[in-house]
């Protein structure tokens, strides 16, 4: 499958009054064409720095990219001026934010803000980027899309705005589309609903799409592979199988761990994840997360690990994996979890839960 985005090293400091923050420290991933990645992480992990770095939206200052490619289509976008990027963002990677409210523009009626991008990018004149921008209404399921076109954003319900912004992410027809979070300002239902819009656009698209979120419950029903984001790194990759039921590095267990189940036929408690994340003012000198592991060896605080590579599509970053380390046994809801799959075919009901 060919590869439509390499990412090489690469890092994002921020300077701030106290010193430099290393946000995001040596992230190598690729996209395939077609393909769904999933990038996990709890709350100051890195991963929407991760993807505004992939549009070049880091503010500078005090933001910058200060290693690193990202390689789209034979161009290295961290060498590309502010005016070349201009011709990148919307046209060839979109992106869709968290809150659609932020994200459209209150005084400007919804079929001008689609509109805008068709004339700019496409070059479509008023009339052809108005017949388009309805039937991309209609595409993402705006009821009455010819009276829809001409009201504010105001009048729409969150569910609605975030289809629109869905809407004006795919009107160019991106390569890639990152999804930062499109569902956290959500309820439950709708989010369903928006998860299952953009998995269908993208069967019709065949577009790419970098899916960022904290919620592994919503990656299980989205995502092709997952990266596993820590401390400004990514510590595990894998497809969604790997990394649910045959999980390598400790911070991945403590996320599983900390996922509730509506399996009942395995009783689990929740477990939280102790301590607090690095500071990437002053990263770790070993694995970033060995002072909340209950699994750190003596070489962790030492010593960063590398990436250890299990299967041709599964790494992890953790010295358990090399072959002197000693065998730990991962937490119960982890090995309960992985017997419910062997046992009772699993996978079908996690994807239930997803979407519930």
């Amino acid at each position: 499958m060919d590869k439509v985005l390499e990412v090489k090293d690469l890092h994002v400091s921020f300077d701030t009054y106290g010193g430099i923050v290393k946000a995001v420290r040596g992230v190598n991933f690729d996209l395939k064409k077609g393909e769904t990645l999933a990038i996990v992480g709890e709350s100051g992990s890195g991963k929407s720095v991760t993807s505004k770095a992939l549009m070049r939206l880091i503010p500078n200052p005090p933001g910058r990219i200060s290693k690193g490619e990202i390689l789209f289509d034979g161009r290295d976008l961290t060498k590309l001026s502010e005016k070349e990027m201009q011709k990148v963002r919307g046209k060839e990677i979109a992106m869709i934010f968290q809150d659609p409210m932020t994200s459209l523009n209150p005084t400007m009626k919804i079929g001008s803000q689609i509109m805008e991008s068709l004339i700019k990018h496409q070059n479509l004149s008023k009339s052809a980027a108005r017949e388009r921008a309805l039937e991309l209404l209609r595409l993402v399921g705006i009821p009455q899309p010819e009276v829809r076109i001409n009201q504010y954003p105001h009048q729409f319900s969150g569910g609605m705005r975030q289809r629109v912004v869905v809407a004006v992410a795919l009107s160019c027809n991106p390569k890639v589309l990152i999804a930062d979070e499109p569902t956290t300002a959500l309820d439950v239902t709708i989010q369903a609903q928006i998860l299952e819009l953009m998995k269908d656009l993208q069967n019709k698209i065949d577009t790419s799409i970098i899916f960022i979120t904290h919620d592994l419950g919503v990656v299980a029903n989205v995502a092709d592979r997952v990266a596993v984001m820590y401390g400004g790194q990514i510590v595990e990759t894998g497809t969604v199988d790997e990394i649910f039921y045959d999980p390598r590095h400790p911070y991945t267990w403590g996320l599983l761990a900390s996922m509730p189940s509506l399996d009942t036929s395995v009783q689990t408690e929740l477990a939280a994840i102790p301590g607090t994340p690095p500071d990437l003012m002053h990263p770790p000198k070993g694995d970033a997360f060995a002072p909340r592991s209950a699994y750190a060896l003596e070489i962790d605080f030492e010593h960063e690990p590398p990436m250890f590579q299990i299967s041709d599509t599964h790494f992890a970053k953790t010295w358990l994996l090399h072959e002197n380390a000693p065998a730990v046994e991962p937490p119960k809801a982890v090995v309960d979890r992985r017997r419910s799959m062997s046992a009772n075919f699993a996978k079908p009901r996690l994807v239930e839960e997803a979407v519930r």
